[in-house]
């Protein structure tokens, strides 16, 4: 299974979100191809209401923390309850790599 797919699995199984994207974005980093190391997730749940940014971002650490742990190099995360999802016009971009 992808790393990518695990992710996707993990993070459904955790959050049950409204809306959840999982973006490998190694291939915008200095990696071989076909790497699984950067990603980009979006994930809309019902389970951020009433949490700070730092607490959400620290609840998808922990669902991923093995992926962290062995291989996964950078993840950007994106949470959002429903309503500032509904409010959203875009989803911010993630920078180029400098490296």
């Amino acid at each position: 299974m992808s790393v990518e797919q695990i992710i996707t699995d993990k993070l459904s199984q955790a959050f049950t979100p409204l809306h959840l994207e999982v973006i490998n974005e190694s291939n915008r980093h200095h990696v071989p191809p076909n790497s699984e190391t950067h990603f980009k997730v979006v994930i809309v749940s019902d389970k951020f209401s009433e949490q700070r940014l730092l607490a959400r971002h620290r609840l998808v650490n922990q669902a991923l923390a093995d992926e962290l742990a062995n291989g996964v190099h950078a993840l950007s995360i994106n949470v959002y309850t429903e309503a500032e999802w509904q409010a959203l016009d875009e989803v911010p971009k993630t920078p180029n790599c400098k490296g």
